[in-house]
């Protein structure tokens, strides 16, 4: 269904560190970087991707995006990473008996708020 998610950043470098520190832990790595530019994919396949954009007069916020991940250990390493990478805590990693699933909720350092979510089996 989704293709690619273009974000757009103030501070590219901040952003850049936040992202791909907090998505390795999913399994999301850099698949191409050039200036201004990073776009984040699985290991194993390019699409669906993240890319990541400087744009300093007008960055995205208010952004909801979720990424699915392996298992709770995931969740919590995403967590992990992305507060010891400049992201700041919504969340801590739970069990959200609503949504059937262990979820993890971060903001970006633009305030976008970024999910990782284990769905129940």
């Amino acid at each position: 269904m989704i293709h690619h998610l273009g974000v757009f950043a103030s501070d590219f470098e901040a952003s850049r560190a936040f992202y791909r520190a907090a998505l390795a832990q999913l399994g999301i790595v850099v698949g191409y970087e050039a200036e201004g530019v990073c776009e984040l994919w699985h290991r194993d396949a390019d699409t669906p991707s993240l890319s990541l954009h400087s744009r300093p007069e007008d960055p995205t916020r208010g952004l909801h995006l979720a990424f699915a991940a392996p298992d709770r250990a995931a969740v919590d390493a995403f967590f992990a990473a992305a507060l010891e990478a400049g992201g700041t805590e919504r969340n801590a990693p739970r069990h959200w008996p609503q949504y059937r699933a262990y979820c993890a909720f971060v903001s970006d350092p633009d305030g976008n708020n970024i999910e990782a979510v284990h769905k129940d089996p």
